[in-house]
């Protein structure tokens, strides 16, 4: 893969737009609908929502009694994984409260289940949270965007934890909760909302973002399916690709990779991905196991999908921020190959 060539070629002022926005954030939210499966095929209809509103009470209790312990392990767990980072990466210590970014965690998460509880969907959860969110990734990121992988990671085995003390058959269902989560904060999606309603309703950048983001998460599944066969035997710190662990997370990197690139085309610049999403993947990614060739490997391929979805003259949007995204996870910037694990 090192030898393989870039798959790329190189290549204001407008009015607010608050329906741009909550379209966008609309398009977004729905997607979360499609994961939900609130029904029991060999029960009748009335069997079926009994068993389901008692698993459900059951599911909220356990998850209430043990979120302030999951929080609180889950910030000893962040800590053993990249608390090194911090020094490597000449970040301000003053920067990282752990009792803040407990504490901010420790509510979302409260929110969410108080939702869950209510059995609403997923996509109101959306609704509900994600400018809270928003302004969380904003907070901690103002001052040095590199501080939200702390922040990222503290969300990320809270929820985890939580997964690991409810029942299988409830499992999937909360996760496609903590997910909306998982995707507000790893994921510029505020950012791109806000460049969004820059844009005129009909502008070409606008059109080609609303085109590809129902797509994005079939162009993440497809990419790491193809990267684990690719690499069946490889394994990070969290396990296998093949893992569901592991494949949840990797379907939401590249997903997030996708945002940044959506907010490059919307902003016109590359600012997003140089000072935040590279310094991210530069501090989490060593200390996960996920060699820069299984990068390069997601990019190259994530622009085969791209490009396979739009005519040329949409592609010509993307290709400078897809080839500058290439560049710098570029053999001659990482040079090592899985051989040097």
């Amino acid at each position: 893969m090192n030898n393989t060539p870039s798959p790329f070629e190189p290549e204001r002022s407008k009015r607010s737009n608050s329906a741009t926005v909550h379209h966008l954030a609309q398009m977004w939210a729905k997607k979360y609908v499609q994961s939900v499966n609130a029904y029991n095929d060999f029960l009748s209809p009335d069997v079926a929502l009994a068993h389901e509103e008692v698993r459900r009470s059951h599911t909220v209790k356990k998850l209430q009694q043990s979120l302030r312990t999951a929080s609180i392990k889950a910030w000893t767990q962040t800590e053993k994984l990249i608390a090194r980072e911090i020094r490597r990466h000449q970040i301000d210590e003053q920067l990282i409260d752990p009792w803040q970014i407990s504490e901010d965690c420790f509510r979302v998460y409260q929110k969410t289940i108080q939702v869950y509880a209510e059995q609403c969907s997923p996509q109101h959860l959306a609704r509900v949270i994600g400018s809270i969110i928003g302004r969380i990734r904003y907070k901690y990121t103002c001052v040095d965007p590199r501080v939200i992988g702390f922040v990222s990671l503290q969300f990320h085995y809270t929820g985890q934890m939580l997964l690991k003390e409810i029942s299988e058959w409830e499992r999937e269902r909360v996760n496609s909760y903590f997910k909306v989560i998982d995707d507000y904060l790893y994921m510029p999606l505020q950012r791109a909302y806000e460049a969004a309603a820059k844009h005129q309703l009909h502008s070409r950048q606008l059109l080609v973002v609303q085109q590809l983001l129902p797509m994005s998460s079939e162009i993440a599944r497809n990419v790491c399916q193809r990267v684990i066969e690719l690499y069946p035997t490889y394994r990070t710190y969290s396990g296998s690709l093949q893992d569901s662990v592991v494949k949840i997370a990797s379907i939401r990197d590249t997903e997030m990779f996708q945002v940044y690139l959506w907010v490059c085309v919307l902003e016109q610049n590359i600012g997003a991905i140089q000072e935040e999403l590279f310094p991210l993947c530069l501090m989490l990614y060593p200390s996960l196991r996920v060699k820069w060739e299984l990068v390069r490997q997601m990019i190259y391929l994530l622009g085969l999908e791209i490009r396979s979805r739009l005519g040329e003259t949409q592609q010509k949007m993307f290709l400078p921020y897809c080839q500058a995204l290439w560049e710098m996870f570029s053999p001659e910037v990482f040079p090592e190959g899985l051989d040097d694990i």
